[in-house]
């Protein structure tokens, strides 16, 4: 039986876009946990704050890789180039 494996091609033309949303997610999901911690025990409420110790480390990664393809954009990379 002959399989055709083909890789996908690196289409990193909207990773930027992909990134912000997944920031403005992450910030959304901060503000919703932050505003449930009134509400929330002692354990409970340092579960919240380390995930979201956890959330905001996420984002400053996610802002540094943006600014990689944001160069990588600027710079003209092959967007049919396969890995």
């Amino acid at each position: 039986m002959a399989y055709n494996n083909k890789p996908n091609p690196d289409d990193r033309s909207d990773n930027v876009e992909k990134l912000q949303t997944m920031i403005d997610n992450t910030i959304e999901n901060i503000n919703k946990a932050e505003e449930t911690l009134s509400f929330s025990n002692g354990e409970e409420r340092a579960r919240i704050e380390a995930k979201n110790e956890r959330r905001k480390e996420s984002i400053e990664g996610m802002r540094a890789e943006i600014k990689d393809e944001s160069q990588a954009r600027q710079n003209g990379y092959n967007e049919n180039k396969t890995h």
